[in-house]
C-alpha cells in the first residue's frame, strides 16, 4: 500500500461520481471497524470453517509431477470451497458487512464466469438480503449452469446486452444501479479492483488462501515453496495467495489470458498488450486504443475476460516483485484436459491458465523444487463450453 490512501504506488485511487463517495466512505469505515470487531471476526471465521469448509487442502499432484518431471507441484484446492471457488471468501465477508455493520437491505454484484454471482447469491441467502446479479449476455450463454444456480439461491440475474456483453459491461450496469440505490444497497465487487477501499477490502477477505498455503507447505515439506502461480483476471485469487509471501524469498507468477495470441488482438493480457489508464474507478493497466476507448477482450475463460487488472498487481509488476505472463486459449484447454486425465480433477478454465504456466516451467526446475498452483475454482461450469469448442454435443 502506498503512502497516499487508496494507492499502490501510483496505481489505485477513487475515480467515481460524487454520488458514490458517501457510500464508499461508509464502506471504508465499516471495513476498518470490522477488522477490529471481535464479534464480526468470530462469526466470519466460524462461517469460513463450518460453512465454507476451510481450510481447503493443499494437495500434492503426484501423477502430474511425475508426468512433467522436475519440480513437485502442489494444488491449493479452492475448488473444494463451498460453491466451488475462492469467490465465496470475499462474497461472504461483504454480505456480513452489508447486513451487520451497514444495515443494508439489498446487495448487488456483477459476474463473468458466474462463480462470484453464485457466491454472492449464497451470501445473500445466508444472511437474508435480497440480491440482484448483473451478467453479460455472452457470459450468460457460456455459463448457463451458474445462472440457474443463482436463480435457485433466490437471486435475480439481470442480463447486460451492451458492449462486448461480458464482465466490464456488467460492472458498468452494477455501478449505475448502485449510484441510484446507494442508501439501501451494497455493491459486492468481486475482485481486487475498482475504487478504494475495494482493492484492500477484497484482499483482506481473500488473504486466508495464502495464510493457509504457507502453513500447510511448511507442515508438509518443512520449507517455503520456490514458486507460486495463479491466474489473474481482476486478480483476487492471486492476491489472496501472494499476500502471505510478499516478504519471503519466493518467486511469484501471475498468468493472464492470452486468448488467441497477443498479436491477434483477441486476448485479455493487460500487461502484455495494455497501457496505464483510468477505468471503472481506479488507475491501473487497461486495454484501450489510442483515443482511450476500451478495447473488446477475448478469452476462453469468462472469468479472465476483462479489460483491466487490480491496481496492486500493476504496482507489483512495476516493482518486479511478481512476474506476469499469459497463457493462450489453446494452452489453457490442454492444461484443463491434462489435469482431468492425470489427477481426476477438472479445473476451472481460469485455473487452467495457471496450470499451463506450471506445465511450461516445472520440467526446467530441479526435483527438490516446489511449485504451488492456486486452483481457484472447479471446472463443472466450463464442461459444456469445452465440449462446444471441441464440437461435441451434450
Amino acid at each position: 500500500m502506498g503512502k497516499r490512501k487508496g494507492y499502490f504506488g501510483e496505481y489505485g485511487g477513487c475515480f467515481v461520481p460524487e454520488t458514490l463517495m458517501p457510500a464508499l466512505e461508509e464502506l471504508e469505515k465499516a471495513f476498518y471497524r470490522a477488522k477490529i470487531d471481535k464479534n464480526f471476526n468470530e462469526e466470519f471465521e466460524s462461517l469460513l470453517k463450518d460453512y465454507v469448509g476451510r481450510p481447503t487442502p493443499l494437495y500434492f499432484a503426484q501423477r502430474l509431477t511425475e508426468h512433467l518431471g522436475g519440480a513437485k507441484i502442489y494444488l491449493k484446492r479452492e475448488d473444494l470451497a463451498h460453491t466451488g471457488a475462492h469467490k465465496i471468501n470475499n462474497a461472504l465477508g461483504q454480505a456480513l458487512l452489508a447486513k451487520r455493520l451497514m444495515k443494508k437491505q439489498r446487495i448487488i454484484a456483477e459476474t463473468g464466469a458466474g462463480q462470484h454471482g453464485v457466491a454472492t447469491a449464497t451470501g445473500a441467502a445466508l444472511v437474508g438480503l435480497s440480491c440482484d446479479i448483473y451478467m453479460g449476455t455472452e457470459d450468460i450463454r457460456r455459463q448457463k449452469l451458474n445462472v440457474f444456480r443463482m436463480n435457485l439461491l433466490g437471486a435475480n440475474v439481470i442480463s447486460v446486452d451492451t458492449g462486448s456483453k461480458t464482465l466490464k459491461d456488467a460492472i458498468n450496469e452494477a455501478l449505475r444501479d448502485w449510484t441510484t440505490n446507494v442508501r439501501t444497497t451494497h455493491y459486492v465487487l468481486g475482485t481486487v479492483f475498482g475504487p478504494h477501499p475495494y482493492p484492500l477490502l477484497v484482499r483482506y477477505f481473500q488473504s486466508i488462501i495464502g495464510r493457509e498455503a504457507k502453513k500447510q507447505i511448511i507442515q508438509k515439506e518443512g520449507k517455503l515453496p520456490h514458486c507460486l502461480i495463479a491466474c489473474v483476471g481482476g486478480g483476487s485469487n492471486s492476491i489472496g495467495l501472494f499476500s502471505a509471501f510478499l516478504k519471503d524469498n519466493v518467486k511469484m507468477i501471475g498468468v493472464e489470458a492470452g486468448g488467441k495470441g497477443i498479436q491477434t488482438g483477441f486476448h485479455a493480457a493487460r500487461f502484455a498488450g495494455g497501457a496505464k489508464g483510468i477505468f471503472q474507478g481506479c488507475l491501473s493497466y487497461v486495454l484501450e486504443d489510442e483515443d482511450g476507448n476500451i478495447l473488446e477482450t477475448h478469452s476462453v475463460s469468462a472469468g479472465l475476460d476483462y479489460a483491466s487488472v487490480g491496481p496492486e498487481h500493476a504496482y507489483l509488476r512495476d516493482t518486479g516483485r511478481v512476474i506476469y505472463t499469459y497463457a493462450t486459449d489453446e494452452e489453457a484447454l490442454e492444461a484443463f484436459e491434462l489435469l482431468s486425465r492425470l489427477e481426476g480433477i477438472i479445473p476451472a478454465l481460469e485455473s487452467a491458465h495457471a496450470l499451463a504456466e506450471a506445465i511450461k516451467i516445472a520440467p526446467k526446475m530441479s526435483k527438490d523444487s516446489i511449485i504451488i498452483v492456486n486452483l481457484s475454482g472447479r471446472g463443472d461450469k466450463d464442461v459444456q463450453e469445452v465440449a462446444r469448442i471441441k464440437g461435441i454435443s451434450l
